[in-house]
């Protein structure tokens, strides 16, 4: 019984081996993932990096429940991901996923908390608490003076904010960031991502897409994706200390 506990402490958050994806049309077979295979640990800041047509908002739909797979494995949490019935998905998505996505998604004529509060209506986290932990969301991307204003009075920077703080709402295991400063000035885009670093820097596990080298070097692990196919998987921090002893 000991082993099998280690054995379950060890396991990765996310394992997917030998996926493929292909979408069909008719008779058009549109091949987009050809068997990639990684794992990302809990706690892990993860780049996905391709250009536009790789793959990796493919990827990100699998992992995140919003897409399945052709054939290959999937397992979240140990378990493998067609294995989880429709209920249990919902469930997983408002619970253990997070998402920030490019385009913001929030609701118009909506202040930042009601928006911010949405998730939590599908939740078993009791309404007296909601407020609170919204406010508490709020504040920890810096926008506690904002909390009674609506979408159209908000900048980019900070509607991407806003998104932030609602992955954040149900605490999920694992936040997915797709292109989240893709909509973004320079300046808004390094807010943004130093947030999400400080997240990481809290515990939070993330898996960052991204096409822009700038935004993906705020990763701890760059993986790399071409045409459906992982080309590289680097560790930013080994990276950066051969670097160093280069130069020294």
């Amino acid at each position: 019984m000991r082993k099998n506990k280690n054995t379950m402490a060890q396991m990765p958050l996310v394992k997917v081996n030998k996926l493929t994806k292909t979408y069909k049309d008719g008779d058009t077979v549109t091949p987009v993932l050809h068997g990639v295979s990684f794992e990302i640990e809990k706690g892990e800041f993860v780049a996905v990096m391709g250009p536009s047509g790789s793959g990796k908002s493919t990827l990100l739909q699998i992992l995140g429940f919003l897409d399945g797979y052709t054939d290959g494995e999937y397992f979240f949490e140990g378990k493998l991901a067609t294995s989880y019935n429709k209920d249990e998905v919902a469930e997983m998505r408002n619970k253990k996923l997070g998402f920030i996505f490019q385009a913001f998604n929030l609701l118009g004529k909506t202040t930042v908390l009601e928006n911010v509060k949405l998730p939590l209506l599908y939740s078993q986290v009791p309404e007296k608490e909601w407020d609170t932990r919204a406010t508490r969301a709020i504040a920890s991307v810096g926008l506690s003076h904002r909390i009674s204003h609506e979408p159209s009075q908000l900048s980019g920077g900070e509607k991407q904010r806003v998104a932030i703080a609602r992955a954040l709402i149900a605490e999920p295991s694992i936040i997915f960031a797709d292109e989240p400063t893709g909509n973004l000035d320079s300046k808004s885009g390094k807010i943004v991502m130093e947030i999400i670093q400080k997240l990481n820097d809290e515990g939070h596990t993330i898996v960052l897409i991204t096409h822009e080298t700038s935004t993906a070097e705020h990763a701890k692990r760059i993986i790399h994706i071409k045409d459906g196919n992982i080309e590289s998987d680097t560790r930013i921090h080994e990276q950066r200390k051969a670097s160093l002893n280069y130069i020294k």
